[in-house]
């Protein structure tokens, strides 16, 4: 089976595929986020694997996007334990260092660290992409953030491990294909799941449409807002739930939550996944 993911070989999300799919799958390199939801949809890869948030950069946003453009549904979640390098070439050594690239969020979870080396930071395309432009650029006073596995990959020399601002490091990531028949849910596992839907601009809205969970005792395990296009100040919401829409009680809340809606949409409903720490 053919997996898509954005970035190149060697890229976090990669790690995140076959930890979730198992070895023998075989992966899908896409330049860009949008090319991994394209490759699902016209049937170059079986399923896609996308990051949407990071414990410490938060939302990536462009996903939350793409999942509501496209009919794709979400099928299961993976935790990824984010562990950061400074790489540089074979004969770098981190006192020549000026530059660092990677890729925006990376950037991000390690920003407190390369201000204090002093580095001047520049957003790249994809996290084992910045190692790959840095052995094509060949310039010792350049670094990249990437995995060790990125460093090894590419035959490039490890700096400094474990740069992250904050070991606490995991990205959540969900899996994605086309819909078919409905799946059978197995009771004996929890489920969680993902809606999105849109409010008439009214006093309370809001309110009224948080509480057909809170009166039924179900939890919210993620709340995010989107602008809705052509329609300033107007939002998009989406909402992760624990529980699953063949639950009784979350059923009659998404009935519920459908009377004060102006758009309503299931975006999946699927296995909860644990974290890392939370893994016997």
């Amino acid at each position: 089976m053919f997996v898509a993911f954005q970035g190149e070989p060697g890229a976090y999300s990669e790690a995140a595929l076959f930890e979730h799919y198992g070895s023998n799958v075989q992966s899908l390199p896409c330049l860009s986020f949008d090319d991994v939801f394209e490759a699902v949809n016209t049937g170059k890869a079986e399923e896609g694997l996308i990051p949407i948030e990071n414990s410490l950069a938060g939302s990536i946003h462009r996903n939350y996007d793409l999942l509501l453009q496209n009919s794709l549904i979400v099928i299961g979640e993976h935790f990824l334990s984010v562990h950061h390098c400074l790489i540089g070439l074979p004969n770098s050594e981190i006192g020549r260092i000026q530059r660092v690239i990677s890729h925006p969020q990376a950037l991000a979870q390690c920003e407190g660290s390369l201000r204090r080396l002093g580095l001047v930071s520049e957003a790249v395309y994809d996290t084992a992409g910045s190692v790959k432009i840095l052995q094509q650029r060949s310039d010792p006073t350049l670094a990249a953030v990437a995995s060790r596995r990125a460093a090894n990959l590419y035959k490039m020399k490890i700096l400094l491990e474990n740069i992250e601002d904050n070991p606490a490091n995991f990205t959540r990531f969900l899996a994605i294909r086309p819909p078919t028949e409905k799946d059978h849910q197995d009771s004996r596992v929890p489920y969680k799941t993902s809606i999105v839907f849109a409010l008439n601009n009214q006093p309370g809205a809001l309110f009224k449409a948080l509480s057909v969970f809170a009166l039924r005792d179900i939890d919210l395990t993620k709340i995010e807002s989107r602008p809705l296009a052509g329609k300033p100040w107007e939002y998009f919401f989406y909402i992760d739930f624990a529980g699953s829409i063949e639950e009784v009680k979350c059923s009659r809340a998404l009935d519920h939550l459908k009377e004060y809606a102006s758009f309503f949409r299931i975006l999946g409903s699927y296995p909860r996944s644990q974290m890392p720490s939370e893994k016997p």
